[in-house]
């Protein structure tokens, strides 16, 4: 059996590439993204109430994961790459159904003169451009479980890493985005199984093509271009 699903919006986000963006939601607060919806659900109304809520989550579609076929084991990032879990134990992208679930803080609500009713969220795991297929708000009273375990993942710390960013590259980063941006860097974008001090990484964040390396647990920027743009604005 199989149902259609509606796309009722897309995320404006700094990531035009999965490469760089954070492993989980409200990993990176600093992190800014515009929710805009269709044209079929651009009625204000749709939104009503929804002010009062500091977070919703976000269903969506692993729009670059998509596939006919499914594996019950996958290889987590956060493993190495090298050991096996069972799909459903991971937030594995590869999914029989290739759906998404965040949690994202609301900065603002905004009806815009050509948008309608657009989303101001901070804290987004998103992709540019990914399709939303829901949005429902965030229940403190029950979605908030501080006993909870973490499985596997629990003995994982999120090391991070120090950031080298020279003036002369700095300096040709919006000043908004520089918070952000040293965010990213400092949780480390690499897959967690590569660690070549020698190798060039290459990061697309909010138009710019940042260049870095790794040693030590010291990341240096190296290069930074300007390319494409897209604003979260």
């Amino acid at each position: 059996m199989t149902r259609e699903l509606k796309i009722i919006a897309r995320i404006r986000t700094d990531f035009p590439t999965k490469f760089g963006i954070p492993r989980q939601s409200g990993l990176i607060d600093e992190l800014k993204a515009v929710i805009v919806f269709e044209p079929e659900y651009r009625n204000p109304d749709a939104i009503r109430g929804l002010e009062g809520f500091s977070h919703i989550w976000l269903i969506w579609e692993f729009s670059e994961a998509v596939r006919d076929t499914w594996s019950p084991t996958v290889r987590p990032p956060r493993l190495g790459g090298n050991k096996r879990m069972g799909l459903f134990a991971t937030r594995s992208p590869f999914r029989p159904n290739p759906l998404g679930l965040s949690s994202v803080r609301i900065e603002r609500v905004e009806v815009h003169p050509e948008f309608g009713p657009i989303l101001h969220v901070s804290g987004a795991d998103l992709m540019d451009h990914t399709p939303i297929f829901d949005i429902k708000p965030y229940l403190p009273y029950t979605d908030c479980h501080p006993e909870a375990v973490g499985g596997f993942i629990e003995p994982l710390t999120d090391h991070k890493l120090e950031v080298d960013f020279p003036e002369p590259w700095l300096s040709r980063i919006p000043p908004e985005r520089r918070e952000a941006l040293f965010s990213v860097l400092a949780h480390d974008p690499r897959p967690s199984y590569q660690n070549d001090p020698e190798r060039i990484y290459g990061l697309e964040f909010a138009g710019f093509d940042i260049k870095f390396t790794v040693l030590d647990k010291v990341l240096t920027v190296c290069e930074v271009v300007q390319g494409r743009t897209h604003p979260a604005s």
